[in-house]
């Protein structure tokens, strides 16, 4: 089970990747699109040097046939580094751009994921990771919880290597409605993820700790003991 952060914020990156167990960052043009027009490449480089090598960057590309998005992948690799997953939707011209960089060695995140067939057709077509939509599969009165579970039995059943990266969240709720059917990762807003530890009670519990110790040894810390 494996939390990546959904943003390309670089002090909410430094933030989450400092206070949390995040195990990489994923981007789309909708999330850049909050940072304004920045330096492209540069900045994902400062987001690669913020997570490190051990952690997972998946950036999306924007072409919608197979021989662009090859030429966008490429640019992207070469240009932030080899290890960026690549994140392309799946249709008929993504399937075929993710057999032909598997075939690469490129990592590849499958994205766009409403449907059960999208998810299948990209296990087959090599993806390391399938990303079904949670929530907007909701809006639309798909069952998403059942989508990942099928998922996860076919992964399970057929030996696929591909993980299930669950995204598009509204609340914390449905990450973990995800993770309890089957998916390996999700990516998570960190608005998201921050506001889970924000409950009034978690506060209280801390706070009722402090002031049952002040009254036994005062102003003593642990470490003055």
């Amino acid at each position: 089970m494996k939390y990546l952060v959904d943003t390309a914020n670089i002090e909410m990156i430094e933030k989450c990747t400092d206070l949390l167990p995040i195990a990489g960052v994923t981007s789309n043009p909708s999330i850049i699109k909050k940072e304004g027009k920045i330096d492209f490449f540069a900045h994902f480089k400062k987001i690669r040097q913020i997570i490190g090598k051990d952690r997972t960057l998946h950036m999306q590309i924007l072409a919608e046939c197979s021989d662009g998005i090859l030429k966008e992948a490429h640019t992207i690799l070469d240009k932030v580094d080899k290890n960026v997953f690549i994140k392309v939707p799946t249709t008929p011209e993504g399937l075929k751009a993710m057999r032909l960089l598997k075939k690469e060695g490129v990592g590849v995140t499958a994205t766009a994921i409403y449907t059960k067939t999208q998810g299948l057709m990209a296990m087959e077509a090599g993806a390391d990771y399938i990303a079904p939509y949670f929530n907007r599969m909701e809006n639309l009165d798909i069952d998403a919880a059942d989508t990942i579970a099928t998922f996860s039995d076919m992964i399970a059943a057929y030996g696929y290597s591909t993980q299930i990266l669950a995204a598009s969240f509204k609340n914390i709720a449905q990450v973990n409605t995800a993770f309890r059917c089957g998916a390996q990762t999700a990516t998570v807003g960190p608005d998201i993820l921050l506001a889970a530890f924000a409950v009034p009670s978690i506060k209280k519990a801390v706070d009722d700790f402090a002031a049952d110790w002040q009254k036994v040894f005062g102003d003593v810390s642990i470490c003055d003991l």
